[in-house]
């Protein structure tokens, strides 16, 4: 063993990072974690005692005994307002029905004008949330764990070791107790130690691992909860934009004169993109706010605007057209932007072929359609920003508006309620740029508001596709060679990375079956595009997931064999396998979920049954997941009849919260399967409502969906919040050839497959 690595029940500290306690002389203990020296990080109000100012805290413990912790990460509807916060409450051993949670603004201070980011990470809905916690936020709960067993260890004249800690109560051997409440006084006191404090054994865990519902629930239920859209400052303006149709295009005329004459307009300010600044981080396309004292003055206001657009380059483009180029390069010679994997020989692989099997799948763009519109609530004042965002990515939006304003970190003050749905969406920050620069020319509080409308003409759209797979199998069945070709326009286009990466945001290197085939490759050909594209949830593993797995389906039938078979012998024996980006893929774990699944729905009686059944496996970053699923066709219908999801993601925090997640990316995949695209003509997005763009009702989706959560507490925890979506389009796809003999390769599944009944 390394004489670096650390004792099982402890983490060691990086020399950037150390464990900070200050209490105040109301009697509150705060324990925080903070990043190099900083110490003058804002607090929100609800975790300041009467002498608390600038201090970056997780957990404030009064003198009645409640306790707050606070939750880092965005919560977009993953959970982990609940996860993160049951970390810290189980190293402290508190009492979590005495526990409030409560969302952490960002946390930022300043060192010599550069930010330092007090609470370390702060990104949600990208899968990393727990996994980057992990570590951290024991550290934080067991720092405060010790400080409360010093102090109790002092008032009895006993040795620490001799205490244990149980629901906010310090115990002794014989018998009396303390309350964290009454001890917290004297243990903020007390000097930090020098090494960092012993972790709990996992067997003594009561929080992590057991199932808790979100603390969000009954205010969600209620309809309690605030989102940043239902935010005010009281004095604010309402700002509504009327954006050009092309994102390149210019405003070529303007008459605003029957929009200044409408009763509560105020102002009307022009916009523009921030020449040299990437994608996601200034104007989305040239715009014109209207400025009024609330929002339907408005949009009444929006209405007069006579605006005359001028397109750019994307003036041209069409989605058809899109299409068409994409498939010309796969089907030429032409060399492909970017060799992502090469193992072996493919060629020389060929000419040992018992059996060939090509073909072609079709994947339509996508749009995010969050519940919650893009929205932005900003003051700014001379030495002063404050804001409530939306935002899946808070340190990105500090960037925004410190380039925009000048202001030191420390001036910027972002806070971040629950968020109504990111997938991506959130990742990026033009709707904050907008709100700033509104907020700039009108000298007042303005309050931004994107319609339904605007969202779906005006997003960052996932890309459409074309996969072209080929294999070559030798005489025993076995998977001699793979080529797949992948043409999609880069999610990561203008927006500052280097031409030679941007296939990352397309095709993942170590995909399946890469490390499972001898002669193995992986080519992205580039397709040019001025609509905007940026991040969408899953990406890239939910297209790929797609093809590849139905092209493992379509190899089984034409070998006349068990599906699950031929994905079992794929897998081969359980063995890690090292992945070229990092970490290991274990084979045995995948080949496990897979068998879950099979069970689970009865996969026997796959080639009698009634019914179709499909299956499907992905793994993601130490995660596995598979999907079985059970389709029935009635006249023109598809029934979707049960659903079953197994997922091996190591240790988990909150089994309920886990099961919640999978569950609703399932839900999500299904619907976005069955009936979703974005297409455009003439540069122009062709849908712009949800009736244009049908999310799958009720009737086409499963009642449930059964959810098997393999034990694994001997592996950290791994990211769950879209590791069920690539798998489900797939399986349900499988599902659907199964039952009608209909093979479906082009993505909206019900158009597609009543186009070919």
């Amino acid at each position: 063993m390394s004489s670096d690595r650390s004792p099982p029940n402890q983490i060691r500290l990086s020399r950037r990072r150390f464990l900070q306690v200050l209490a105040g002389t109301a009697g509150a203990l705060v324990v925080g974690i903070r990043m190099a020296e900083a110490a003058d990080a804002p607090l929100p109000l609800a975790l300041l005692g009467d002498t608390f100012n600038d201090l970056g805290a997780y957990v404030r413990i009064d003198a009645d005994g409640n306790v707050l912790i606070g939750a880092r990460d965005p919560d977009t509807g993953t959970g982990v307002a609940t996860s993160l916060p049951r970390i810290i409450a189980d190293e402290l051993d508190a009492d979590w029905n005495r526990v409030s949670v409560l969302p952490l603004g960002l946390g930022v201070t300043d060192n010599n004008g550069q930010p330092r980011w007090t609470y370390g990470r702060q990104v949600g809905g990208n899968g990393g949330s727990i996994p980057a916690a992990w570590n951290d936020l024991r550290q934080v709960g067991a720092l405060a764990r010790w400080l409360l067993l010093q102090a109790a260890a002092r008032r009895l004249g006993v040795p620490a070791s001799n205490l244990r800690c149980d629901a906010g109560t310090v115990i002794a051997p014989d018998g009396r107790r303390f309350t964290y409440g009454s001890l917290a006084a004297d243990a903020s006191k007390i000097a930090l130690p020098t090494s960092p404090p012993p972790l709990k054994n996992p067997a003594n865990y009561q929080l992590i691992g057991k199932p808790a519902g979100d603390v969000d629930a009954r205010a969600i239920v209620a309809g309690l909860t605030r989102y940043a859209i239902d935010e005010h400052y009281g004095d604010e303006l309402v700002a509504v934009l009327a954006h050009c149709p092309w994102a390149d295009g210019t405003l070529a005329q303007i008459d605003t004169t029957d929009t200044l004459a409408v009763k509560g307009v105020l102002k009307v300010v022009q916009l523009k993109p921030e020449p040299g600044q990437p994608l996601g981080s200034t104007v989305i396309a040239p715009a014109v706010a209207v400025l009024a004292v609330d929002t339907w003055s408005a949009l009444q206001g929006r209405e007069k605007l006579k605006l005359e657009w001028k397109p750019g380059a994307s003036g041209g483009e069409s989605s058809n057209a899109l299409e068409q180029q994409a498939s010309a390069l796969l089907a030429g010679k032409t060399d492909p932007t970017s060799r992502v994997r090469n193992d072996g020989d493919v060629e020389a692989a060929g000419k040992k072929a018992a059996r060939r099997l090509e073909a072609t799948y079709f994947q339509p763009w996508l749009a995010h359609a969050t519940a919650e519109p893009m929205n932005c609530l900003v003051r700014l004042d001379k030495d002063r920003a404050s804001l409530v965002v939306p935002t899946q990515a808070p340190q990105k939006a500090w960037a925004v508006v410190q380039r925009l304003t000048g202001l030191s970190p420390a001036q910027i003050d972002i806070r971040v309620p629950r968020v109504g749905g990111g997938y991506g969406r959130r990742l990026d920050h033009d709707y904050v740029a907008e709100a700033v620069m509104v907020a700039k020319a009108a000298d007042k509080p303005v309050r931004l508001l994107w319609t339904r409308a605007g969202d779906f003409d005006h997003d960052y759209y996932r890309s459409g596709a074309v996969h072209h797979l080929s294999v070559i199998l030798d005489r025993k069945r076995q998977l001699l060679g793979w080529n797949q070709r992948m043409a999609s326009a880069s999610a990561l286009a203008h927006r500052s990375t280097p031409d030679n990466r941007l296939w990352t945001s397309e095709l993942h290197p170590d995909q399946l079956p890469a490390a499972l085939v001898p002669n193995y490759r992986s080519d992205w050909y580039a397709l040019n595009s001025a609509i905007p594209r940026g991040p969408m949830r899953g990406m890239p593993h939910t297209s790929n997931a797609f093809a590849v797995e139905s092209f493992i389906d379509e190899i089984a039938h034409s070998m006349k064999e068990d599906p699950l078979v031929t994905h079992l012998r794929m897998l081969g024996e359980p063995r890690e396998l090292p992945l070229s980006v990092g970490g290991t893929f274990d084979t045995g774990r995948l080949a496990n979920v897979l068998k879950l699944v099979a069970d689970r729905i009865e996969w026997k009686n796959w080639l009698h049954s009634v019914n179709g059944l499909g299956i499907a496996c992905w793994h993601i970053d130490g995660a596995y997941v598979a999907h079985a699923i059970e389709v029935a066709v009635q006249d023109q219908k598809l029934v979707i009849q049960r659903v079953v999801c197994a997922v091996d993601v190591g240790r988990v925090i909150n089994p309920l919260g886990l099961e919640g997640q999978l569950a609703g990316a399932t839900l999500d995949a299904l619907s976005t399967t069955l009936n979703l695209a974005i297409t455009f003509k003439d540069g122009l997005v062709q849908q712009h409502n949800y009736k244009d763009y049908p999310l799958a009702s009720m009737a086409q989706l499963p009642n449930a969906v059964d959810v098997i959560v393999v034990p694994a507490d001997d592996r950290p925890p791994a990211g769950a919040s879209f590791l069920a979506m690539p798998t489900a389009a797939p399986a349900l796809a499988n599902a659907v050839f199964r039952a009608s003999a209909v093979r479906v390769r082009r993505l909206p599944l019900m158009k597609e497959w009543l186009r070919m009944r």
